[in-house]
């Protein structure tokens, strides 16, 4: 890593990449803050860890508790050298049909969580001359989304946002990376109401090699990290293809995802 990382505190660390990351890193010996709205899941993944493991029990979506993970990030004792900000999830439809309170949730957490707690890591990480943070986005970022409009959106946030702020640290002691996967086995897709069976296989990735890569290109200094071959042409060629080919092709995807035609 880019500096030693001892502390790291990880949100939506109860399931998924977030518990993904905090074996991968407890494998390497870092200490954790772990942060999700479900406390067993975090005591229970708490327990079996082989590090000093801190629980901070927290729905980001929730103003207050999402002040008190701020807290913990600007604390000087026991500091915070690496913020993985991975909580986030999806909902698919059309807008028009979706609920529009758990859209503004989906923005609380994707984006507003997101830009405080990298705001509120910030200023000790540059103080203290080490650490970074990494923020999850997705393919879903490089592209519009229909039927997905509102998450595929705040994903192309975090992109931009975490884009424009390694930039801002070029040349410091202080890294910020994108990780930007696309479909993962874990439990995003239940959630955020995906049809059974309407992502193959063979498109989806396990968690555990999306972290490691993550994990290296972070130690690289890399400011982008798209695991996986297939993901990579796909991210990076919709660069090069008009966003009204990119749309058309994104509609027919996700419509299959809702179990349309």
């Amino acid at each position: 890593m880019p500096s030693p990382v001892l502390r790291a505190l990880v949100t939506g660390a109860s399931a998924g990449l977030g518990e993904c990351f905090a074996r991968r890193l407890a494998d390497r010996g870092v200490d954790l803050v772990l942060v999700a709205r479900r406390e067993a899941p975090l005591r229970a993944l708490a327990d079996e860890l082989p590090v000093d493991v801190e629980v901070l029990t927290a729905d980001l979506a929730d103003r207050e508790d999402l002040a008190a993970v701020e807290e913990r990030l600007a604390r000087d004792e026991e500091p915070v050298d690496l913020l993985v900000n991975n909580a986030g999830f999806g909902a698919f439809g059309e807008v028009a049909g979706l609920d529009t309170d758990r859209l503004t949730e989906m923005v609380d957490v994707n984006v507003t969580a997101l830009v405080r707690l990298t705001r509120a890591a910030l200023p000790v990480l540059i103080e203290r001359g080490r650490g970074g943070i990494i923020n999850v986005g997705s393919t879903a970022g490089f592209q519009p989304n229909p039927h997905s409009a509102v998450y595929g959106a705040s994903k192309a946030f975090v992109r931009s946002f975490t884009e424009a702020v390694h930039e801002e640290l070029r040349g410091r002691p202080v890294h910020v990376m994108l990780l930007a996967p696309g479909v993962t086995a874990t439990e995003f897709q239940s959630v955020a109401g995906v049809a059974e069976g309407a992502v193959p296989a063979v498109a989806t990735m396990r968690a555990q090699p999306v972290v490691d890569a993550a994990l290296n290109a972070f130690a690289s200094g890399d400011a982008v990290c798209v695991p996986g071959l297939a993901n990579r042409v796909s991210a990076f060629g919709s660069q090069l293809i008009p966003s009204a080919v990119t749309r058309r092709a994104s509609d027919v995807l996700h419509r299959r995802y809702v179990g349309g035609a």
